[in-house]
């Protein structure tokens, strides 16, 4: 041990070596303890002192009227235990005394003295322990208030007693510790308490044995741990309650097992303690003389502080400070520097070593080792020793800047040493994206492809990766390790990645087809959906075969499942994949076209519909161009040089003529099949179908959406457009029959457009003559102004039809002139009788009445209409005929129903369109006095104005 560096790691405090005990304590020091902020000293007057942090004098107090022998402040409360001799009650008893005293509870004021309470006073010789020479003394605070004291004697006996002092609840009992007869050999010089889990355990040191007793048998069981020991003060606890003794040769540890670590150095040890994981000794040098007080650091081997001392009485240990008393009541305290002032001392001396033990041993926080650390590597660093700097840099890692180290690194061009500081960055999580980057760079330009495989592919877990997963694939990828960044890939789940590579560096489009198939439904979407441009491309039957199992996957399971679609609207529709066809129509249309034929009821079918609409009725369908068709060679080249180029081509026209016709047919039967009898509207957009029937010319398609959608007029006008006059008379016929729910109007129109064609179609002009005067569509004068604008044709033409329709309209003239001659004869009679019932007297000659047919007798009523009745027989209603009033009231319920009609213009309006002479209803209306009635005036003039429109009528 004296080979060990020394070091001044302590200071003296309290002005060094002046310091003194106070004035006030007189007598000779006996005895001192130190516990909850008091120095405690006990002198040979029986008197007690209690020192400041300053070591100044606070109080004293006698505590034993002889002399105070050992003294021990207690720790869970403010208690101080003594021993000392006070006066003999009896010769055959002893004085010496045990005391507890309660420092919290001190003497009432104006008493003569300042003392705290003695709570407890115990006589520790009796019968039957009897009286020998104390020799060490150590109490335990159990579980307060009780108390285990042992007390060791110079005949290798223990007294102990246990219990609470103050009630004097106690209980006693010896233990024995050596038994031999010589003289001061087995006086008891140390003890020591161990509480090993629930286990109580006592040390016992004598000059020649250390023995331990276990403490919860009864009585205690002895194990003999050595077969040598120590003096007085050389004994103490270490703070994981080792004992500790010290010898001339040595000083040793021992556990509950029996003796552990020695530490040999030479010298008489005075005092032993312990301080904080240091030991504390004071050694007689026997060759000066003089006394050397030594702290060592066991476990980085040195010596924290040296120095010589006078003769030594007491050591003890409080405020973080070692106190030394002197025989000569001087004191010296010596308290332990910070650990910035040591640190900074070992750095002058680039003891970075040692440093670096220090704050490890000393359980200091990370980032003041990180530092220390930090200024061995950058030592180490400035004297060119690299690998070893690099060594102390990774330790730093988590609390140092990594790009302070990478700097330096990269300065001096150390890659090696760079990859390894890069790797442990990586391994302990703690590196970022650039990191990342600058690590597998390092690999490539190392071309170190064994350690970029164990970087890459040493996780065998699924859990958390060590690096930037995006970072690690962009830079192989980069540095052309394709497998590296596909295998990274694969493993993260990146699915996106592991593709483009496959696709846009490699090339591999099988092998992606096949990743693509083995993904989840879910993921599989997605990729083809990033992908799927450069897929149909390359691949295009295998492409379309993936997105059929994504769209239809369970399709039949589904079926069975449910009949309400739910399944089919959570598998990808075909329209998510649309954009991946972009330059490939013809693939789209075979997708399309398998989905629908797998698929009858998608959420998607209208949209579908839509697209291959537009894919069967376009013109040019993007075909491959001729160049291409011929390996990149210019075609037209070709064919000039070649003498059978018109012949390839024309061939090459033809097929495309071909497979547009047939795209038409199936545009056509498209229409039809998405647009059942049952259903109101398609399965597709009718406006957007329609436009694009009149941007490509697709006739059919255009007719038999009109014809659905009953725009007939609309259909006669694409037949019109085209001057198809079988097909357009054909038309007529089969929309214009009003009984089938066509629309008559259809042959004004085609004779309108006729007439206005300005050529000869003299036959197609009878046909449609023969239609409208069987319908009776329209007047034989519209039908003369609608032909006269046609310059071609003769009178001939409607020769026939005129003559048939003046014999026609010459037997209504008649009809009518009989009928109103009919009316106008009714009509002066009524009026004849009007005046004769206004001018000339009634005979009323009726004998019988006419309800009963009896005689007439009075009272008799007569009526106008030459009817007579018994009063009686009439009862109240004298007022109106019985005979005659039914035909009254149903013509005023006639009337007033007329009246009342008069009011609901929109059935006037609604008979007006519907009926074909509209002339004839708004003349029915003014016939029965509908239209020329008025409610102005009173109401005579009303009757009157009624009858005189009548008579003019």
């Amino acid at each position: 041990m004296y080979q060990w560096r020394k070091f001044e790691f302590f200071e003296e405090k309290l002005g060094g070596g002046k310091c003194k005990i106070p004035e006030e304590i007189s007598g000779k020091i006996e005895c001192a303890s130190s516990g909850r902020g008091k120095l405690v000293i006990g002198c040979d007057d029986g008197t007690v002192s209690l020192l400041d942090r300053g070591l100044n004098f606070n109080f004293g107090f006698q505590a034993h009227s002889s002399s105070a022998l050992f003294l021990q402040m207690l720790k869970q409360r403010n208690f101080l235990v003594s021993i000392g001799e006070d006066e003999q009650i009896s010769p055959q008893q002893s004085g010496m005394c045990l005391k507890v005293f309660d420092l919290d509870k001190m003497q009432p004021e104006g008493s003569s003295t300042t003392s705290p309470d003695c709570i407890g006073i115990l006589r520790i010789f009796t019968n039957q322990f009897p009286q020998a020479k104390i020799t060490s003394f150590l109490v335990l605070e159990e579980a307060p208030p009780i108390l285990l004291i042992a007390i060791g004697l110079d005949n290798g006996c223990i007294y102990c007693i246990k219990g609470d002092i103050a009630r004097e609840r106690i209980t006693r009992f010896k233990l024995q510790v050596d038994s031999s007869s010589g003289e001061g050999n087995s006086s008891v010089t140390g003890l020591g308490f161990r509480l090993d889990g629930q286990a109580l355990l006592l040390f016992a040191v004598t000059p020649n044995s250390v023995s331990l007793f276990s403490m919860q048998n009864q009585p205690p069981r002895r194990q003999l741990l050595d077969q040598i020991g120590c003096n007085v003060n050389s004994v103490a606890m270490s703070d994981r309650s080792e004992l500790i003794i010290g010898r001339p040769e040595a000083v040793y540890f021992y556990e509950v097992d029996g003796r552990g670590p020695c530490w040999a150095f030479e010298g008489e040890k005075k005092f032993l303690g312990w301080y904080r994981g240091y030991l504390l000794c004071v050694i007689a040098d026997q060759r000066n003389g003089k006394n050397t007080f030594n702290i060592y650091d066991l476990k980085n081997r040195l010596i924290a502080h040296s120095l010589v001392v006078k003769e030594v009485s007491h050591m003890l240990c409080e405020w973080g400070n070692i106190i030394l008393i002197m025989t000569d009541k001087s004191a010296l305290c010596i308290g332990e520097k910070d650990m910035e002032s040591k640190l900074d001392m070992l750095f002058k001396k680039n003891l970075y070593t040692v440093a670096i033990n220090l704050v490890q041993t000393q359980q200091a926080d990370a980032s003041a080792t990180a530092e220390v650390l930090r200024k061995y590597g950058d030592h180490l660093y400035s004297k060119q020793d690299y690998d070893e700097a690099m060594a102390q840099y990774i330790h730093t890692i988590g609390h140092l800047e990594p790009s302070y180290v990478i700097q330096k690194f990269l300065d001096a061009q150390r890659i090696y040493n760079l990859t390894n500081y890069l790797e442990n960055l990586h391994e302990k999580g703690l590196a970022s994206k650039d990191h990342t980057t600058l690590l597998l760079n390092c690999y490539t330009k190392l071309k170190d492809v064994e350690k970029l495989n164990v970087f890459i592919k040493s996780e065998d877990g699924v859990g958390e990766h060590k690096f930037d997963v995006e970072t690690a694939i962009r830079v192989c990828r980069a540095a052309n390790y394709h497998e590296h960044a596909m295998y990274v890939a694969k493993k993260a789940g990146r699915h996106e990645w592991y593709l483009k590579i496959l696709l846009e560096d490699l090339g591999r489009y099988d092998e992606a087809l096949q990743y693509i198939s083995s993904l989840e439904p879910s993921q599989a979407g997605v990729t083809v959906k990033e992908y799927g441009k450069i897929l149909i491309e390359h691949k295009p039957a295998e492409t379309i075969n993936i997105l059929m199992r994504l769209c239809t996957e369970d399709i039949e399971l589904a079926k069975r499942v449910t009949s309400n679609g739910g399944y089919l609207s959570m598998l990808p529709s075909p329209v998510d994949f649309l954009n991946i066809f972009i330059h490939h129509p013809q693939s789209l249309m075979d997708f399309l076209e398998k989905y629908t034929d797998k698929v009858k009821d998608s959420p998607a079918q209208v949209e579908i519909h839509n697209t291959l609409l537009e894919l069967y009725l376009s013109i040019d369908l993007n075909f491959p161009s001729i160049s291409q068709v011929n390996n990149g060679t210019d075609f037209n080249i070709k064919a000039r040089t070649a003498p059978n180029g018109k012949l390839a081509v024309d061939a090459k026209n033809s097929s495309i003529e071909k497979d547009t016709l047939e795209r038409r047919e199936k545009g056509l039967r498209l229409l039809k099949s998405a647009w059942p009898a049952d259903l109101e509207h398609p399965l597709y957009d009718v406006d957007l179908a329609i436009i694009l029937c009149e941007m490509n010319a697709f006739k059919e398609g255009l007719l038999y959406l009109y014809e659905k959608m009953k725009l007939f007029k609309e259909v006669i006008a694409c037949y019109m457009q085209v001057h198809d006059h079988e097909g357009l008379i054909a038309c007529c016929k089969r929309l214009g029959d009003s009984g089938k729910g066509g629309d008559p109007t259809l042959w004004a129109d085609l004779l309108k457009y006729f007439g206005e064609l300005g050529e000869d179609c003299s036959k197609e002009v009878k046909e449609v003559l023969t239609y409208i005067e069987r319908d009776d569509i329209l007047p034989p004068i519209i039908v003369l102004q609608t032909l006269s604008r046609n310059p071609c044709l003769t009178l001939s033409v409607i020769k026939d039809y005129i003559a048939r329709k003046l014999e026609q309209e010459s037997k209504l003239i008649e009809e009518d002139r009989r009928a109103i001659e009919k009316y106008q004869e009714d009509t002066m009679a009524m009026r004849k009788e009007i005046q004769d019932l206004r001018t000339n007297a009634r005979i009323f000659q009726l004998s019988k009445c006419t309800a009963c047919t009896f005689t007439l007798d009075l009272p008799a009523v007569h009526f106008m209409c030459m009817h007579s009745f018994h009063q009686r027989c009439l009862g109240d209603n004298e007022k109106e005929c019985p005979e005659c009033a039914p035909e009254y009231r149903s013509v005023m319920e006639m009337k007033r129903s007329l009246e009342q009609n008069s009011k609901d213009q929109d059935q006037f309006f609604q008979q007006v369109k519907s009926s074909k002479d509209g002339f004839s209803v708004i003349a029915e209306y003014f016939g029965k006095g509908v239209i020329s009635k008025t409610s102005n005036g009173s109401t005579g003039t009303a009757r009157s104005d009624s009858i005189s429109s009548s008579s003019g009528f």
